[in-house]
């Protein structure tokens, strides 16, 4: 039975400032533990260790040398040197490329540690072909605060990206378009050097903390997820054509740190038959995120957006949100299908001291849980009827 007190109370039990590879994440997985083992199911926990460069020095690396080579082309003075300088951070910007394509592997600068937690419930039925239709339920443990907040941070990319395009395009016409009217593009490019070199020194300024109590982010998915987990612990409510997985990942907000460890762990999960829902930062209205879909749920996301009970929930139709990087959004491009559950207006305060409960609607999540668990029954019919 899904219930909101339960609901409250799990929410209130990990609304705390919980930053990945500290003591305080650990605190959290350990309560999360300590409720699984209430309900006296069996687990695997699974640690990892990873560095903090990919989510938090790279990008102040990238960004800091492109607008270098920038500033040194748009200059265009002591050619030689500045030559030698812009093979040296062209150079670093290639290295940090190719060490991040596989950023969970990176074990130097701060090392941290943190751990996945996975629960496995047997479906009803022992007749599954092989035991390969899952449905996978996630939510990440972890949570952390910045200096500036998402909508911010997403702002000042976005001024870098546009300024960087411009600056460039201006040091093209002027080196080899506009050969003699050198001074007018100096000019003209003074403006965008100027603001590309503020947004970057913001990104510089742009600093994690463990300030942010993540209620929002993402207390909200593991409240979900316990709540699911208590009713698919019932034997009567399990599903007869799904095995059940429910996962709770650590250091996503690290550069979804994680999932990319349980995925390259995943055995025996058949992609094209298997689910997975992400619960990622809800607090009082409910969207689809762009990133996880997949055409073999299509009838669950009809069930989702028609329920009965009066939820609206609506799919986000922008592309992926500039910057943010989810657990959801990681398996989406990796293949696996599914759902995201979000709120793009928890933007205005996530990572922030002001993603507190009172950011969050408790009745919607009870309905969310709900019509899950309805959309999950009725999907599950169709393989009877």
């Amino acid at each position: 039975m899904i219930e909101e007190a339960r609901i409250i109370k799990n929410l209130k039990n990990f609304a705390f400032p919980r930053l990945s590879g500290t003591g305080f994440e650990l605190k959290a997985f350990n309560k999360v533990k300590r409720e699984v083992e209430n309900l006296n199911l069996e687990y695997k926990v699974r640690r990892f260790t990873f560095s903090s460069f990919y989510s938090r020095l790279y990008p102040k690396i990238a960004f800091l040398s492109v607008s270098l080579i920038l500033l040194l082309l748009y200059l265009n003075i002591y050619m030689i040197m500045s030559l030698v300088f812009i093979l040296l951070l062209l150079g670093i910007v290639i290295a940090s490329i190719i060490l991040t394509r596989k950023p969970e592997k990176i074990q130097f600068i701060t090392k941290l540690n943190s751990q996945n937690l996975i629960v496995r419930i047997k479906s009803m039925s022992n007749e599954i072909k092989n035991n390969d239709r899952i449905a996978l339920f996630i939510s990440h443990i972890d949570s952390k605060g910045q200096r500036f907040k998402i909508r911010i941070r997403i702002r000042i990319i976005k001024l870098w990206i546009y300024s960087s395009i411009v600056l460039a395009l201006i040091i093209l016409f002027k080196t080899f378009r506009f050969i003699g009217f050198e001074i007018i593009f100096y000019i003209i490019g003074l403006f965008p050097l100027i603001l590309n070199m503020f947004a970057t020194i913001l990104m510089i300024l742009n600093t994690t903390n463990n300030t942010s109590e993540g209620a929002v982010d993402n207390a909200s998915g593991i409240a979900c997820n316990l709540e699911l987990l208590n009713h698919y612990n019932n034997p009567e409510n399990r599903l007869i054509n799904y095995n059940m997985w429910f996962l709770f990942t650590g250091a996503e907000e690290c550069g979804t740190m994680g999932i990319r460890h349980f995925y390259n762990n995943l055995e025996k999960f058949d992609r094209n038959k298997s689910i997975i829902f992400n619960f990622e930062s809800i607090g009082n209205h409910v969207y689809i995120f762009p990133g996880v879909k997949g055409d073999h749920a299509k009838n669950i996301d009809y069930l989702l957006l028609n329920n009965k009970r009066n939820l609206p929930i609506r799919h986000y139709h922008t592309e992926r949100v500039l910057g943010t990087h989810s657990d959801g959004v990681f398996l989406g491009d990796s293949g696996l299908q599914g759902f995201e559950f979000g709120q793009v207006e928890a933007y205005d305060y996530m990572h922030t001291p002001n993603d507190t409960i009172d950011k969050i609607d408790t009745k919607l999540l009870k309905k969310l849980c709900l019509i899950l668990t309805d959309a999950l029954k009725k999907h599950d019919s169709n393989f009877i009827s």
